[in-house]
């Protein structure tokens, strides 16, 4: 049997090389190379043709969701399974959309990162037990009703803090509610007023309930 080449892209050189030694447990995995940056990450997929890559989604430069993309784009085959400490639902749906074939969080068991390995090489899909859960929440949430319509240039997930934002949450409760860090809502709160041309959070709102959301 021919052991499963895997490239690891992550910009924290302890962390690669105990990924290696981890993955290397397993007589039919072998390293084949380590990228430091998105860019490299790109360059070496190309050059060594890995079975898989192992992608973190925070690097210096091209970050984990664009070097996918890009791997892609020039091998439509290639396998990539997000190994990061995210578990956000931006950096989950953007892996899944940009076509990764699995989401592990960091400090998922060597069991669990070993079988995410083989289960993505024989062609399924693998997603932690963290991640999956908040996939399954993410359908089962009540969505605004008819705010895609009126603001498609807003994201899913600027739909969603937009709604709460127009309920007159603040930013510290809308991250407790979506389990998100406060910047992280500062940073699409943001966003949301960039996109719909505001100046503020008060005229946010405004458009926002004019529009049929925060009731």
């Amino acid at each position: 049997m021919t052991a499963v080449r895997v490239l690891v892209a992550d910009d924290h050189p302890v962390f690669r090389s105990g990924l290696r030694a981890l993955l290397e447990v397993d007589p039919d995995i072998v390293v084949a190379g380590e990228a430091g940056t998105g860019a490299e990450a790109v360059e070496l997929a190309s050059r060594l043709r890995p079975d898989l890559v192992m992608m973190d989604l925070h690097m210096p430069g091209l970050d984990g969701i664009a070097a996918t993309k890009q791997i892609l784009h020039h091998d439509p085959d290639a396998r990539i399974l997000v190994f990061t400490m995210f578990d956000d639902d931006d950096s989950v749906f953007a892996a899944m959309r940009a076509g990764a074939r699995g989401y592990l969080l960091k400090g998922s068991s060597p069991g669990d990162v070993i079988h995410a390995v083989h289960l993505v090489i024989s062609g399924g899909a693998m997603f932690g037990p963290a991640v999956a859960q908040r996939v399954i929440e993410f359908f089962a949430r009540p969505r605004p009703v008819g705010s895609i319509a009126v603001f498609p240039q807003l994201t899913d997930r600027e739909h969603e803090i937009l709604d709460l934002v127009a309920r007159g949450q603040s930013n510290s409760s809308i991250a407790t509610r979506l389990y998100i860090s406060e910047k992280t809502v500062r940073n699409h709160v943001s966003s949301i007023f960039a996109k719909l041309a505001v100046a503020d959070r008060a005229q946010a709102i405004a458009r926002a309930r004019d529009a049929g959301l925060g009731t």
